[in-house]
Protein backbone atom coordinates (compact mmCIF):
# COMPACT_ATOMS: atom_id res chain seq x y z
CA UNK A 1 0.00 0.00 0.00
CA UNK A 2 2.94 2.18 1.18
CA UNK A 3 4.74 1.52 -2.06
CA UNK A 4 1.32 2.33 -4.12
CA UNK A 5 0.87 5.34 -2.68
CA UNK A 6 4.35 6.62 -3.27
CA UNK A 7 3.83 6.16 -6.98
CA UNK A 8 0.29 8.05 -6.86
CA UNK A 9 2.43 10.93 -4.99
CA UNK A 10 5.58 11.02 -7.55
CA UNK A 11 2.96 10.95 -10.55
CA UNK A 12 0.83 13.63 -9.13
CA UNK A 13 4.22 15.58 -8.29
CA UNK A 14 5.15 15.13 -12.08
CA UNK A 15 1.97 15.82 -13.90
CA UNK A 16 2.00 19.22 -11.53
CA UNK A 17 5.62 20.41 -12.45
CA UNK A 18 4.86 20.05 -16.37
CA UNK A 19 1.63 22.30 -16.11
CA UNK A 20 3.34 25.04 -14.38
CA UNK A 21 6.21 24.95 -16.93
CA UNK A 22 3.74 24.74 -20.11
CA UNK A 23 1.82 27.51 -17.95
CA UNK A 24 4.72 29.43 -17.47
CA UNK A 25 6.11 28.46 -21.35
CA UNK A 26 3.30 28.76 -23.47
CA UNK A 27 0.40 29.86 -21.56
CA UNK A 28 -1.76 29.82 -24.16
CA UNK A 29 -1.88 26.11 -24.87
CA UNK A 30 -4.38 26.01 -22.20
CA UNK A 31 -6.37 28.89 -23.30
CA UNK A 32 -6.60 27.28 -26.58
CA UNK A 33 -7.70 24.02 -25.52
CA UNK A 34 -10.75 22.84 -24.48
CA UNK A 35 -14.64 24.00 -24.78
CA UNK A 36 -14.46 26.67 -21.74
CA UNK A 37 -11.02 28.23 -22.83
CA UNK A 38 -10.26 31.84 -24.08
CA UNK A 39 -12.81 33.46 -22.14
CA UNK A 40 -12.68 37.26 -21.23
CA UNK A 41 -14.62 39.21 -18.87
CA UNK A 42 -17.58 40.90 -20.34
CA UNK A 43 -17.85 43.59 -17.78
CA UNK A 44 -14.50 46.08 -18.86
CA UNK A 45 -13.03 49.24 -18.57
CA UNK A 46 -12.29 49.47 -22.73
CA UNK A 47 -9.62 51.19 -24.08
CA UNK A 48 -9.12 52.98 -27.41
CA UNK A 49 -7.82 51.66 -30.58
CA UNK A 50 -7.04 53.64 -33.86
CA UNK A 51 -9.77 53.92 -36.44
CA UNK A 52 -9.05 52.41 -39.89
CA UNK A 53 -9.92 54.02 -43.02
CA UNK A 54 -13.92 52.68 -44.76
CA UNK A 55 -13.53 50.20 -47.81
CA UNK A 56 -15.62 49.35 -49.92
CA UNK A 57 -18.77 50.61 -51.75
CA UNK A 58 -22.24 51.72 -50.22
CA UNK A 59 -23.71 49.54 -47.34
CA UNK A 60 -27.00 48.84 -47.31
CA UNK A 61 -28.50 47.49 -43.93
CA UNK A 62 -32.43 45.88 -43.52
CA UNK A 63 -34.67 47.39 -41.06
CA UNK A 64 -38.03 46.46 -39.59
CA UNK A 65 -41.04 48.21 -39.98
CA UNK A 66 -42.60 50.46 -37.53
CA UNK A 67 -45.34 47.20 -36.72
CA UNK A 68 -43.84 43.96 -37.07
CA UNK A 69 -44.76 41.67 -39.47
CA UNK A 70 -45.72 38.40 -38.19
CA UNK A 71 -42.81 35.65 -38.98
CA UNK A 72 -43.18 33.16 -41.50
CA UNK A 73 -43.52 29.97 -39.97
CA UNK A 74 -41.97 26.56 -40.78
CA UNK A 75 -44.15 23.76 -41.81
CA UNK A 76 -45.57 21.69 -38.70
CA UNK A 77 -44.16 24.52 -36.03
CA UNK A 78 -46.07 26.83 -34.18
CA UNK A 79 -44.60 30.65 -33.83
CA UNK A 80 -41.93 30.63 -30.53
CA UNK A 81 -38.78 31.26 -30.07
CA UNK A 82 -37.40 28.63 -32.45
CA UNK A 83 -38.56 30.78 -35.84
CA UNK A 84 -36.68 34.21 -34.19
CA UNK A 85 -33.60 31.89 -33.52
CA UNK A 86 -33.52 30.49 -36.98
CA UNK A 87 -34.05 34.15 -38.45
CA UNK A 88 -31.12 35.55 -36.70
CA UNK A 89 -28.71 32.80 -35.83
CA UNK A 90 -26.82 33.23 -39.66
CA UNK A 91 -25.91 36.55 -38.73
CA UNK A 92 -24.21 36.19 -35.55
CA UNK A 93 -20.94 35.28 -35.77
CA UNK A 94 -18.17 34.48 -33.07
CA UNK A 95 -14.64 36.02 -32.86
CA UNK A 96 -11.65 35.19 -32.02
CA UNK A 97 -8.60 37.67 -31.54
CA UNK A 98 -5.13 37.13 -31.29
CA UNK A 99 -2.77 40.01 -29.81
CA UNK A 100 1.11 39.75 -29.29
CA UNK A 101 1.96 41.07 -25.55
CA UNK A 102 5.27 42.91 -25.47
CA UNK A 103 7.61 42.12 -22.88
CA UNK A 104 7.88 44.15 -19.83
CA UNK A 105 10.66 46.15 -19.78
CA UNK A 106 11.88 45.73 -15.66
CA UNK A 107 11.63 41.90 -16.04
CA UNK A 108 12.59 39.70 -13.20
CA UNK A 109 15.91 38.45 -13.18
CA UNK A 110 15.66 35.52 -11.26
CA UNK A 111 17.74 32.37 -12.48
CA UNK A 112 14.46 29.99 -12.33
CA UNK A 113 12.77 32.38 -14.86
CA UNK A 114 15.58 32.50 -16.93
CA UNK A 115 15.80 28.89 -17.64
CA UNK A 116 12.00 28.55 -17.87
CA UNK A 117 11.68 31.07 -20.38
CA UNK A 118 9.62 33.24 -18.55
CA UNK A 119 7.33 35.13 -20.60
CA UNK A 120 8.19 38.55 -20.02
CA UNK A 121 11.36 38.05 -20.53
CA UNK A 122 13.73 40.93 -21.58
CA UNK A 123 15.41 38.72 -23.95
CA UNK A 124 12.50 37.10 -25.74
CA UNK A 125 9.46 38.36 -27.86
CA UNK A 126 6.97 38.42 -25.23
CA UNK A 127 3.44 36.38 -25.40
CA UNK A 128 0.10 35.88 -27.29
CA UNK A 129 -2.98 36.39 -26.21
CA UNK A 130 -6.37 35.03 -27.33
CA UNK A 131 -9.75 36.00 -26.47
CA UNK A 132 -13.61 35.34 -28.37
CA UNK A 133 -16.61 37.43 -27.73
CA UNK A 134 -19.27 37.40 -31.14
CA UNK A 135 -20.48 40.14 -33.05
CA UNK A 136 -23.18 40.37 -35.99
CA UNK A 137 -23.64 40.69 -39.96
CA UNK A 138 -25.84 43.86 -40.43
CA UNK A 139 -24.80 44.09 -43.99
CA UNK A 140 -24.82 42.08 -47.23
CA UNK A 141 -21.30 43.99 -47.75
CA UNK A 142 -19.97 41.86 -45.00
CA UNK A 143 -20.37 45.30 -42.37
CA UNK A 144 -20.31 43.42 -38.47
CA UNK A 145 -20.78 45.18 -35.41
CA UNK A 146 -19.24 43.76 -32.02
CA UNK A 147 -18.08 45.13 -29.16
CA UNK A 148 -14.96 47.70 -28.73
CA UNK A 149 -13.59 45.65 -25.73
CA UNK A 150 -13.69 42.40 -27.80
CA UNK A 151 -11.53 43.72 -30.40
CA UNK A 152 -9.42 46.36 -28.89
CA UNK A 153 -5.88 45.92 -29.00
CA UNK A 154 -5.93 42.41 -31.62
CA UNK A 155 -3.56 41.62 -33.91
CA UNK A 156 -5.17 39.22 -35.69
CA UNK A 157 -9.08 39.21 -35.65
CA UNK A 158 -10.78 36.09 -37.45
CA UNK A 159 -14.42 35.35 -37.42
CA UNK A 160 -16.82 32.26 -37.61
CA UNK A 161 -19.91 31.79 -39.32
CA UNK A 162 -22.81 30.03 -38.42
CA UNK A 163 -22.65 28.02 -41.83
CA UNK A 164 -18.91 27.24 -41.15
CA UNK A 165 -17.26 29.20 -42.64
CA UNK A 166 -13.99 31.59 -41.43
CA UNK A 167 -12.37 34.34 -42.66
CA UNK A 168 -10.12 36.89 -41.26
CA UNK A 169 -11.53 40.62 -40.39
CA UNK A 170 -10.13 43.61 -40.40
CA UNK A 171 -10.98 47.17 -38.53
CA UNK A 172 -13.10 49.94 -40.37
CA UNK A 173 -13.27 51.57 -36.92
CA UNK A 174 -14.58 52.21 -33.32
CA UNK A 175 -16.18 53.63 -30.54
CA UNK A 176 -14.67 52.78 -27.02
CA UNK A 177 -17.00 55.58 -25.76
CA UNK A 178 -20.37 53.34 -26.80
CA UNK A 179 -18.02 50.29 -26.39
CA UNK A 180 -18.66 49.47 -30.63
CA UNK A 181 -16.57 48.63 -33.06
CA UNK A 182 -17.13 47.88 -36.93
CA UNK A 183 -15.65 45.17 -38.83
CA UNK A 184 -15.36 43.98 -42.28
CA UNK A 185 -15.72 40.78 -43.80
CA UNK A 186 -15.23 39.52 -47.29
CA UNK A 187 -17.53 36.61 -48.31
CA UNK A 188 -20.24 36.16 -50.28
CA UNK A 189 -23.58 35.08 -49.98
CA UNK A 190 -23.60 36.66 -46.68
CA UNK A 191 -27.09 36.52 -44.18
CA UNK A 192 -27.63 39.81 -42.49
CA UNK A 193 -29.46 40.81 -39.68
CA UNK A 194 -32.90 42.62 -39.57
CA UNK A 195 -32.79 46.10 -37.94
CA UNK A 196 -35.50 46.44 -35.19
CA UNK A 197 -37.40 49.59 -34.42
CA UNK A 198 -36.55 51.02 -30.83
CA UNK A 199 -39.93 52.75 -30.22
CA UNK A 200 -41.75 49.89 -30.34
CA UNK A 201 -40.10 48.03 -27.76
CA UNK A 202 -41.87 47.55 -24.54
CA UNK A 203 -40.99 46.61 -20.88
CA UNK A 204 -41.83 43.13 -20.37
CA UNK A 205 -41.15 41.69 -24.21
CA UNK A 206 -39.62 38.35 -25.01
CA UNK A 207 -36.30 38.64 -26.05
CA UNK A 208 -33.40 36.20 -27.24
CA UNK A 209 -29.53 36.46 -26.59
CA UNK A 210 -27.52 34.75 -29.66
CA UNK A 211 -23.53 34.62 -29.04
CA UNK A 212 -20.93 32.37 -28.04
CA UNK A 213 -20.43 32.12 -24.40
CA UNK A 214 -17.63 30.63 -23.11
CA UNK A 215 -16.72 29.62 -26.28
CA UNK A 216 -18.96 26.43 -26.51
CA UNK A 217 -20.16 27.28 -29.72
CA UNK A 218 -23.14 29.25 -30.82
CA UNK A 219 -25.81 29.58 -27.90
CA UNK A 220 -29.39 30.89 -27.79
CA UNK A 221 -31.05 31.92 -24.17
CA UNK A 222 -34.33 33.30 -23.96
CA UNK A 223 -35.58 36.43 -21.04
CA UNK A 224 -38.20 39.68 -21.25
CA UNK A 225 -36.71 43.07 -21.23
CA UNK A 226 -36.46 43.80 -17.89
CA UNK A 227 -35.70 47.85 -18.51
CA UNK A 228 -34.97 50.55 -20.87
CA UNK A 229 -32.32 53.54 -20.65
CA UNK A 230 -30.16 52.10 -18.00
CA UNK A 231 -27.41 54.84 -17.13
CA UNK A 232 -25.27 55.64 -14.27
CA UNK A 233 -23.71 52.19 -14.19
CA UNK A 234 -20.11 53.47 -14.87
CA UNK A 235 -19.57 51.21 -17.84
CA UNK A 236 -19.10 53.24 -20.76
CA UNK A 237 -19.34 57.29 -21.30
CA UNK A 238 -22.39 57.01 -22.94
CA UNK A 239 -25.41 55.34 -21.34
CA UNK A 240 -28.50 53.67 -22.42
CA UNK A 241 -28.73 50.19 -22.52
CA UNK A 242 -31.13 47.73 -22.67
CA UNK A 243 -31.57 45.82 -19.56
CA UNK A 244 -32.49 41.73 -20.05
CA UNK A 245 -32.66 38.98 -17.77
CA UNK A 246 -31.81 36.55 -20.87
CA UNK A 247 -28.47 34.79 -19.56
CA UNK A 248 -25.33 36.48 -20.94
CA UNK A 249 -21.74 34.97 -20.38
CA UNK A 250 -17.77 35.87 -21.44
CA UNK A 251 -17.64 35.05 -24.84
CA UNK A 252 -21.33 36.98 -25.45
CA UNK A 253 -20.04 39.99 -26.05
CA UNK A 254 -20.75 41.58 -29.56
CA UNK A 255 -23.76 39.65 -29.55
CA UNK A 256 -26.88 40.03 -30.76
CA UNK A 257 -30.28 40.95 -28.20
CA UNK A 258 -33.10 39.76 -30.67
CA UNK A 259 -37.12 40.29 -30.39
CA UNK A 260 -39.52 37.70 -30.96
CA UNK A 261 -39.25 38.43 -34.92
CA UNK A 262 -35.57 37.46 -35.18
CA UNK A 263 -34.93 41.51 -35.56
CA UNK A 264 -31.67 43.18 -33.88
CA UNK A 265 -32.62 45.25 -30.60
CA UNK A 266 -29.40 45.45 -29.18
CA UNK A 267 -25.49 44.29 -28.85
CA UNK A 268 -25.09 42.12 -25.85
CA UNK A 269 -22.24 44.20 -23.65
CA UNK A 270 -22.06 43.88 -20.44
CA UNK A 271 -23.33 41.88 -17.09
CA UNK A 272 -23.64 42.73 -13.29
CA UNK A 273 -21.66 39.81 -11.83
CA UNK A 274 -20.03 38.85 -8.69
CA UNK A 275 -17.77 35.64 -10.29
CA UNK A 276 -17.77 36.09 -14.07
CA UNK A 277 -20.99 34.16 -14.59
CA UNK A 278 -24.74 35.44 -15.30
CA UNK A 279 -26.77 36.39 -12.23
CA UNK A 280 -29.49 37.74 -14.91
CA UNK A 281 -28.72 41.11 -15.25
CA UNK A 282 -27.64 41.74 -18.67
CA UNK A 283 -27.13 45.16 -20.62
CA UNK A 284 -27.21 45.58 -24.51
CA UNK A 285 -26.69 48.52 -26.41
CA UNK A 286 -29.79 49.48 -28.77
CA UNK A 287 -29.82 49.35 -31.76
CA UNK A 288 -30.62 53.11 -32.62
CA UNK A 289 -27.17 53.81 -30.72
CA UNK A 290 -25.37 50.94 -32.95
CA UNK A 291 -26.52 52.26 -36.01
CA UNK A 292 -25.61 55.70 -35.24
CA UNK A 293 -22.28 54.78 -34.38
CA UNK A 294 -22.03 52.56 -37.15
CA UNK A 295 -22.89 54.40 -40.04
CA UNK A 296 -20.76 57.43 -38.56
CA UNK A 297 -17.95 55.08 -38.74
CA UNK A 298 -18.29 54.09 -41.90
CA UNK A 299 -18.70 57.53 -43.44
CA UNK A 300 -15.89 58.80 -41.22
CA UNK A 301 -13.89 56.04 -39.97
CA UNK A 302 -14.95 57.63 -36.52
CA UNK A 303 -17.75 59.22 -34.63
CA UNK A 304 -18.09 62.90 -34.41
CA UNK A 305 -19.85 64.69 -31.43
CA UNK A 306 -20.39 68.02 -30.07
CA UNK A 307 -18.93 69.37 -26.52
CA UNK A 308 -19.15 72.56 -24.85
CA UNK A 309 -16.46 71.91 -22.49
CA UNK A 310 -17.96 71.65 -18.37
CA UNK A 311 -17.68 69.73 -15.48
CA UNK A 312 -21.53 69.33 -14.76
CA UNK A 313 -23.00 68.03 -11.50
CA UNK A 314 -26.41 66.51 -11.01
CA UNK A 315 -29.32 69.26 -8.81
CA UNK A 316 -30.36 67.86 -5.42
CA UNK A 317 -33.01 69.12 -3.44
CA UNK A 318 -30.40 71.24 -1.38
CA UNK A 319 -29.45 73.10 -4.50
CA UNK A 320 -33.33 74.52 -5.61
CA UNK A 321 -33.04 77.03 -2.37
CA UNK A 322 -29.59 77.66 -2.12
CA UNK A 323 -29.58 78.82 -6.40
CA UNK A 324 -33.23 79.84 -6.29
CA UNK A 325 -34.32 76.99 -8.88
CA UNK A 326 -37.82 76.31 -9.27
CA UNK A 327 -37.22 72.40 -9.71
CA UNK A 328 -34.34 69.51 -9.29
CA UNK A 329 -34.28 69.72 -13.52
CA UNK A 330 -30.74 71.15 -14.75
CA UNK A 331 -27.15 70.57 -14.11
CA UNK A 332 -24.69 72.74 -12.08
CA UNK A 333 -21.88 74.06 -13.77
CA UNK A 334 -18.65 72.61 -11.37
CA UNK A 335 -15.87 73.86 -13.71
CA UNK A 336 -15.50 75.35 -17.01
CA UNK A 337 -12.63 74.82 -19.39
CA UNK A 338 -10.37 77.20 -20.25
CA UNK A 339 -10.66 78.21 -24.05
CA UNK A 340 -13.52 75.77 -24.67
CA UNK A 341 -17.19 76.67 -25.90
CA UNK A 342 -19.03 77.08 -22.70
CA UNK A 343 -15.91 79.32 -21.71
CA UNK A 344 -16.23 81.37 -24.74
CA UNK A 345 -19.89 81.74 -24.38
CA UNK A 346 -19.78 83.17 -20.95
CA UNK A 347 -20.89 80.38 -19.14
CA UNK A 348 -19.61 80.19 -15.60
CA UNK A 349 -19.00 78.21 -12.84
CA UNK A 350 -22.45 78.43 -10.40
CA UNK A 351 -24.54 78.76 -13.47
CA UNK A 352 -27.01 75.92 -13.64
CA UNK A 353 -27.42 75.11 -17.49
CA UNK A 354 -31.90 73.70 -18.32
CA UNK A 355 -31.54 73.84 -21.94
CA UNK A 356 -29.29 73.57 -24.68
CA UNK A 357 -30.72 74.09 -28.29
CA UNK A 358 -34.00 73.96 -26.80
CA UNK A 359 -33.37 70.20 -25.74
CA UNK A 360 -34.36 70.35 -22.02
CA UNK A 361 -31.77 69.31 -19.53
CA UNK A 362 -32.90 66.89 -16.88
CA UNK A 363 -29.00 65.30 -15.29
CA UNK A 364 -25.41 65.27 -16.62
CA UNK A 365 -26.33 62.15 -18.55
CA UNK A 366 -28.79 63.78 -20.30
CA UNK A 367 -26.66 66.76 -20.92
CA UNK A 368 -23.70 64.46 -22.44
CA UNK A 369 -26.34 63.28 -24.25
CA UNK A 370 -27.58 66.31 -25.87
CA UNK A 371 -24.39 68.18 -26.25
CA UNK A 372 -23.05 64.66 -28.06
CA UNK A 373 -25.84 64.60 -30.87
CA UNK A 374 -25.46 68.34 -31.83
CA UNK A 375 -22.92 68.70 -34.92
CA UNK A 376 -19.60 70.57 -34.07
CA UNK A 377 -20.15 73.95 -35.57
CA UNK A 378 -23.55 74.73 -35.05
CA UNK A 379 -24.81 77.82 -33.75
CA UNK A 380 -27.40 77.62 -30.82
CA UNK A 381 -28.56 78.96 -27.49
CA UNK A 382 -28.18 77.85 -24.21
CA UNK A 383 -30.79 78.79 -21.11
CA UNK A 384 -29.85 79.06 -17.93
CA UNK A 385 -30.15 79.89 -13.93
CA UNK A 386 -27.41 82.33 -12.83
CA UNK A 387 -28.43 84.11 -9.41
CA UNK A 388 -32.36 83.23 -9.78
CA UNK A 389 -32.48 84.72 -12.97
CA UNK A 390 -33.30 82.57 -16.25
CA UNK A 391 -30.85 83.83 -19.12
CA UNK A 392 -29.96 82.83 -22.43
CA UNK A 393 -26.61 82.82 -23.84
CA UNK A 394 -25.49 81.78 -27.64
CA UNK A 395 -22.71 79.36 -28.11
CA UNK A 396 -21.13 77.62 -30.62
CA UNK A 397 -20.71 73.98 -30.30
CA UNK A 398 -17.21 72.47 -30.38
CA UNK A 399 -15.76 68.87 -31.41
CA UNK A 400 -15.50 66.28 -28.38
CA UNK A 401 -11.86 65.66 -27.90
CA UNK A 402 -11.16 61.57 -28.62
CA UNK A 403 -10.06 59.37 -25.79
CA UNK A 404 -7.75 56.89 -25.54
CA UNK A 405 -9.52 55.45 -22.18
CA UNK A 406 -13.31 55.46 -21.12
CA UNK A 407 -14.15 58.35 -18.45
CA UNK A 408 -16.93 59.58 -16.49
CA UNK A 409 -18.69 62.19 -18.18
CA UNK A 410 -17.38 65.74 -18.60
Amino acid sequence: MRKLWLIFAQSVTVLLAALFVVATLKPEWLRASGPLSGVQQVITQPLGSGAATPQGGPITVKEATAVAKPVAVLPGHSIGFADAARLAAPAVVNIFTTKQVKPRRNAPADPFFRFFGNPDDRSGGGRQENSLGSGVIVSAQGVVLTNNHVIEGADEIEVALNDGRRTFARVVGSDPETDLAVLRIDLPELTPITLARLEATRVGDSVLAIGNPFGVGQTVTSGIVSALGRSHLGINTFENFIQTDAAINPGNSGGALVDAQGHLLGINTAIFSRDGGSLGIGFAIPVSTAKNVMEQILANGKVVRGYIGVDPRDVGEDFVAKFKLPNTDGVLIDGVLANQPAARAGIRRGDVLVAIDNLPIKDTVGLLNNVASLPPGKETTVRLYREGKLIELPITVGTRPAVKRITQPE
